[in-house]
């Protein structure tokens, strides 16, 4: 009886065991320790149990209370989301790209001492503000910028200085290693790598951004590059040539634009005064607005090339039509429209286009209507706003209330302002023949451009505007531009400037278009000048021949050979078939 209790107390003493506490535990290994005369390996124990203890608080600390370390992980986690893909042109030529960058932040709650670490971080850094740093150190957050983007030296230096709280984040910098060559085309990102304007604000609309939309990347390598239509080369010569014209001309801005009018892609696209986008301290600056895409403006008479091709396209009017120009003049009620040169004599539809008539593109602008004219404009592209991948676009500035009068100024170019990328888009389809195509900064096939285009015109209309282009650079205001071997036709256009509500008389601004080769057109080619002023060897001329014209033919020069536009000294046998079995004038 006795040994069976027995047994049973040890049985329940047995089975008790595993229900007591860890401070019993404890106790019966130093007892056990204490038995053996084996002290140390209780301590080990127990200094093995005080770190799990440790490990384990922690652990539990970061789960139930992280605000102590949640600035620390966004930072971190921000540096690691904003990385962003390159972006090249159309040969694979970088034009943005991701280098490692590091920042110092600190973790005011760790700081002891906030007066020491204020003056050892100025000490190293500079340009910290020291009352601006001590603020921030004086803060109960958990994580605090101190500088972004340190050098590795000035990084070397905060290292040594070895002050508890204070550590360093890698991040992404965004670099442009062809400074402002394309600054308006690409825009910027800002010091947390977003993308600010430009084809950058446009990769994070897209999600370009981020692989797969996961936030994987950790650098641009992980991101599929960017690829831009814009050919760098020719777009370094086109800024090259606008910069030497404005400084020649004496002109505030210029603009210009190459265009492969079988794509709608944008070769190269200048904005100037333009900006550096590693160091856009100036981006925001009104004069340094994308003039292509942003600005509107009175495009004069380039506008007579939509006139005449309206009027041709409706049946309104053939090659070989005629228009009285005698008196030089047109009156609408009180107001009087005169010829900027005129012959006072009837012009057909190829020397309206040569002799720049006023006079002869209102008459043909009225023979359709102004109802017929507002719907062909519109149908061009040119009262509505025109959405490219640039984020930065303007609507063009149409009348109120359009009546005749109004239908007989835009047929000369005044009266509707409109963004230049607007008026080359449709000019495009004008000698493309007759596809309206919407440009684009991105990289197109052939086969996907065929797929967007609209027609808009005839193929005989597109080939009436393209002989009729090819005579005014064989005869008339854009021999400037015909450089030999290339064919070259185009459109010279002046419109003076209006200044709080009326016309400027001195103060123009000028375009010039061009196309090569006119009988088979791959480029067009467009030079903005924004007051230019007269020179020696103008005379004292400020209009588009002697400044966009100029810059235009200098340009076709150089980018012809990159583009591959071989010259060719014999022209066509017959590049207007249509052209001279209508008997046009000029035509052979």
């Amino acid at each position: 009886m006795s040994a069976n209790t027995d047994a049973v107390a040890e049985e329940n003493h047995t089975e008790a065991k595993p229900k007591r506490g860890g401070l019993a535990f404890l106790r019966d290994v130093f007892r056990m320790s204490g038995e053996k005369s084996q002290p140390r390996v209780g301590l080990v124990i127990l200094g093995f149990s005080a770190l799990f203890i440790a490990i384990t608080g922690r652990l539990v600390m970061l789960a139930t209370l992280p605000n102590e370390q949640v600035g620390l992980r966004r930072a971190t986690s921000s540096a690691i989301s904003a990385a962003r893909p390159d972006i090249v042109d159309r040969n694979g030529t970088v034009l943005a790209t991701d280098v490692r960058s590091v920042s110092v932040f600190a973790e005011p709650r760790n700081i002891i001492d906030k007066d020491e670490a204020t003056e050892l971080l100025t000490a190293v850094l500079p340009d910290l503000d020291a009352k601006d740093l001590r603020d921030k150190l004086s803060t109960k957050k958990g994580f605090v910028w101190i500088k972004r983007e340190v050098t590795p030296r000035q990084q070397a230096e905060v290292y040594r200085l070895g002050i508890p709280g204070v550590g360093f984040v890698p991040e992404n910098k965004r670099v442009y290693p062809n400074g402002p060559a394309a600054a308006h085309i690409l825009g910027f990102a800002n010091i947390d790598n977003i993308g600010i304007a430009g084809i950058e604000k446009w990769i994070d609309s897209q999600g370009l951004q981020d692989l797969n939309g996961a936030g994987l990347a950790t650098q641009a390598s992980d991101l599929k590059p960017v690829q831009l239509s814009i050919d760098l080369r020719v777009q370094h010569l086109l800024r090259d040539e606008l910069m030497k014209g404005m400084e020649r001309f004496r002109a505030i801005a210029a603009a210009g634009a190459v265009m492969d009018v079988t794509t709608g892609e944008m070769i190269a696209s200048v904005s100037l005064p333009d900006f550096d986008p590693s160091n856009p301290v100036d981006a925001q600056d009104k004069d340094r607005i994308n003039r292509m895409n942003v600005g509107v403006y009175e495009m004069g008479s380039t506008f007579k090339a939509l006139t005449i091709a309206m009027a041709l396209d409706s049946g309104k009017a053939n090659i070989n039509s005629s228009y009285s120009t005698a008196g030089g003049m047109m009156r609408f009620g009180r107001q009087v429209i005169k010829e900027y040169h005129g012959t006072g004599r009837t012009l057909t539809v190829p020397e309206v286009f040569l002799h720049s008539s006023n006079i002869g593109s209102i008459k043909m602008a009225l023979s359709v209507g102004v109802e017929g004219h507002k719907a062909f404009l519109r149908k061009m592209g040119q009262l509505d706003r025109m959405r490219t991948e640039l984020p930065e676009s303007a609507e063009p500035i149409v009348p109120r209330r359009w009546g005749e009068i109004n239908t007989a100024t835009i047929a000369f170019g005044h009266g509707l302002a409109v963004a230049p990328i607007q008026a080359l888009a449709a000019v495009g389809a004008l000698v493309n023949g007759g596809n309206f195509i919407t440009p684009t900064f991105i990289k197109r096939s052939p086969e996907e451009a065929q797929r967007l285009g609209v027609r808009v015109i005839k193929p005989e209309t597109s080939e009436a505007m393209r002989f009729i282009m090819r005579l005014n650079g064989e005869k008339g205001s854009a021999r400037k531009a015909d450089i030999p071997g290339y064919f070259v036709g185009g459109k010279t256009g002046t419109a003076e400037k209006v200044i709080n509500g009326r016309y400027a008389k001195n103060k123009n601004f000028t375009t010039f278009t061009a196309i090569a080769p006119s009988d088979k057109p791959k480029y067009l080619f467009l030079a903005i000048y924004d007051e230019p002023k007269g020179y020696a060897e103008s005379g004292g001329y400020s209009t588009a021949a002697w400044n966009a014209g100029v810059t235009t033919g200098k340009v076709i020069e150089r980018a012809a050979p990159i583009l591959g536009l071989a010259p060719r000294f014999d022209p066509p046998a017959q590049p207007f078939p249509l052209m001279a079995k209508l008997g046009a004038w000029g035509a052979r």
